[in-house]
C-alpha cells in the first residue's frame, strides 16, 4: 500500500550507513513509493514509475546530450548500479516502449535496452545524504553523501555525469536523486502530445518526452556498439590491440 507523501526531511547526516528499516522508511515516508518485503530493500516498480535499465556508457552519453540541447531541467532521478543506469520513466511507460521503438524505426536492431513495468523490481539507492557519495570515478563510497554527486542537486541545472563502475560492492546508487516533497514523479519522462514538457517557468525547464528519451537513448546504445564493433575490426585487421575513449 502506496502511503501518502510526508513533509521532506532531509536524510540524516552521518558516519555510518543507514539500516535497511531507515532506507525503507525513507522511500515510503518521504517518497510515498512501495517497497517489498526482504533485504536488500527493493522498489516496487509500476506503481509509482517504471525504469528503462540501459548501459551505463551509452546512459551518460544520452544524458550529456539531452542537457546540451537544453531539455533535461532540473532533470529526472538516475540510478546507477555497475555498468547499468536506471532512468525513472513515468509509470505505464514500459508498456508503451515496443511500440514507440517501432515507431522510431528501431524496431529492427536489438538494442541493450529493458524495460521495468508492473510487477518488476528495483534496488534501491540510499536516500540522498545518508553518508553515501558517487566519486569521480563512480564508485559509492561514505562521505558528503549522493546529494553532492554529479547531478544530485535540487538546482535546475545538472551537473556532468562521471561514471565508472556503480559502487565497490554493486550497491545502487542515485546519480540524480528523487526530490522529496516535490512530487517525484512530476519530473518523470512520459509521452506528450506537445513534445518536451514545459517547466514551472514555461521555458521548457521540464523532464524530456519519452519519444524524444527514447530516441536519444537507443542512438547511443547503437553508436556504442558499432563503435565496439569498430575497434575489434581494426585490431584484427592489423593484429594490434587498439585504445579509445
Amino acid at each position: 500500500m502506496v502511503r501518502s507523501v510526508a513533509p521532506a526531511v532531509p536524510f540524516p547526516h552521518r558516519s555510518l550507513a543507514p539500516s535497511d528499516d531507515e532506507v525503507r522508511l525513507w522511500y515510503e515516508n518521504a517518497l510515498g513509493w512501495p517497497t517489498v518485503p526482504g533485504v536488500p530493500v527493493r522498489l516496487a516498480v509500476g506503481v509509482r514509475f517504471d525504469v528503462l535499465d540501459v548501459p551505463a556508457e551509452a546512459g551518460r552519453a544520452a544524458l550529456e546530450r539531452l542537457e546540451r540541447s537544453g531539455g533535461l531541467g532540473r532533470g529526472f532521478p538516475v540510478a546507477l548500479r555497475d555498468d547499468r543506469m536506471r532512468l525513472l520513466v513515468a509509470a505505464g511507460s514500459a508498456e508503451e516502449l515496443p511500440g514507440l521503438l517501432e515507431w522510431l524505426d528501431w524496431g529492427a536492431l536489438e538494442l541493450d535496452l529493458v524495460a521495468i513495468g508492473a510487477g518488476g523490481l528495483m534496488d534501491a539507492p540510499w536516500p540522498p545524504d545518508a553518508g553515501v557519495s558517487v566519486g569521480a570515478g563512480g564508485d559509492a563510497g561514505t562521505g558528503a553523501g549522493a546529494g553532492a554527486c554529479a547531478g544530485g542537486d535540487a538546482g535546475p541545472t545538472t551537473r556532468p555525469l562521471s561514471l565508472g563502475h556503480g559502487g565497490s560492492q554493486g550497491a545502487a546508487v542515485w546519480l540524480r536523486p528523487p526530490e522529496p516533497g516535490h512530487e517525484a514523479e512530476a519530473s518523470l519522462p512520459t509521452l506528450s502530445a506537445m513534445g518536451t514538457r514545459s517547466g514551472a517557468r514555461g521555458d521548457g525547464d521540464g523532464p524530456p518526452d519519452l519519444v524524444r528519451l527514447v530516441d536519444t537513448v537507443a542512438t547511443q546504445i547503437h553508436r556504442v556498439r558499432l563503435r565496439r564493433a569498430d575497434a575489434v575490426a581494426a585490431v584484427r585487421a592489423d593484429g594490434q590491440p587498439l585504445a579509445f575513449s
